[in-house]
């Protein structure tokens, strides 16, 4: 495992403050770490750690709405209007026109409030920031942001990542089922897989088990920025489409049974991973998305499955071989540098080109 772990070292030479990465391959594992978990003290990063996984919470959301389709409680072509009325409408968005499965494979055409309204860019990647990650959001309420702008496209055809989306599948998981989001993750999910590192965050400010330190530099974007320590957060503003906290093992295990069709029916499976283009988008390059997962050809050439998320100074990265035999689980605690950029060398070093 020396190439993979000249990778880590290779991150941390860069500029990344720390990295984890577990890799599972058939009944072999492995875990590498480089830099440190915590910058003043020196303290090393370690197997145990959880992390915000940010928009890795996708994949789970996905997961739950399609073991709600296994169950008969909802269906894939089933409107934004049938289940949550009246909330999706306004400036040319129409709830009866978007599906579940536009909100599942980000072709809605609901605008992205977390990027494209000037308020919320102005309270998370200037140093505004600082104070805003404490606050307190319902999904109700960023959706109702998204509702001030025009959508990018007619539903259903185009792609534009938005959060919008996962937060409406939030909603509708719990109108569908009768019970909290957080609920249905434990029932569905976490507990038949017995992934006992992984929670919704909800509106708490820290992380229950070990953690690293997570660090930021605000502005976002500017070369010269401060660095920032930003571990504490409210988590209410992913909830559904990125508050949930999670191990490089539980992902690794997650990631697992969602490529390896252990978690519903195989005609959901194949929905799951049928992929529309993100050319052109401004999203990740030379990715394909599905519902809550993508996929992705690594500059060597190699095809790899599986997703990705971040929040400000915490970025994860999970991809694999489509039958999810072989999986590398990547965290950092740190965004000076592209981390996309240090996972795809990482992923090169384990999923070499024939």
């Amino acid at each position: 495992m020396n190439t993979i772990q000249n990778a880590l070292d290779q991150a941390v030479a860069d500029g990344i403050p720390g990295i984890v990465a577990e890799v599972r391959d058939g009944d072999r594992t492995w875990f590498g770490t480089a830099g440190v978990a915590d910058l003043e003290t020196g303290r090393t990063r370690t197997q145990d750690e959880q992390f915000h996984t940010g928009s890795l919470t996708k994949a789970f959301t996905a997961t739950v709405t399609f073991k709600l389709v296994d169950e008969h409680r909802l269906r894939l072509d089933d409107t934004v209007e049938q289940w949550l009325p009246g909330m999706v409408t306004g400036n040319g968005n129409d709830g009866s026109k978007i599906t579940v499965r536009h909100l599942l494979q980000q072709t809605s055409g609901l605008v992205n409030y977390a990027y494209d309204d000037k308020d919320m860019m102005d309270r998370y990647i200037t140093t505004g920031y600082l104070t805003h990650r404490f606050d307190r959001w319902t999904p109700e309420e960023l959706v109702k942001i998204g509702m001030k702008y025009p959508p990018y496209y007619a539903p259903g055809t185009d792609f534009r990542y938005s959060n919008a989306n996962y937060q409406l599948l939030g909603l509708i998981i719990e109108r569908a089922s009768g019970r909290t989001y957080a609920e249905e993750l434990s029932r569905l999910v976490l507990g038949p897989l017995g992934l006992t590192g992984t929670y919704l965050a909800g509106n708490e400010v820290t992380i229950s088990g070990p953690h690293p330190r997570m660090y930021t530099k605000l502005p976002m974007g500017e070369p010269d920025a401060k660095v920032y320590d930003v571990t504490e957060l409210d988590s209410s503003l992913g909830w559904a489409a990125g508050g949930i906290v999670s191990t490089t093992g539980d992902l690794a295990r997650f990631f697992g049974a969602l490529l390896g069709g252990e978690l519903f029916s195989p005609a959901l499976q194949a929905e799951m991973w049928a992929t529309v283009s993100t050319e052109g988008s401004g999203w990740i390059p030379n990715t394909r998305y599905g519902m809550g997962t993508f996929e992705q050809n690594l500059p060597n050439g190699v095809t790899v499955f599986g997703g990705g998320g971040a929040l400000n100074g915490s970025w994860t990265y999970v991809m694999g071989t489509r039958d999810g035999r072989h999986l590398v689980v990547c965290n950092v605690n740190g965004d000076f540098v592209n981390p996309i950029a240090e996972f795809w060398k990482i992923l090169e070093a384990e999923f070499p080109a024939a």
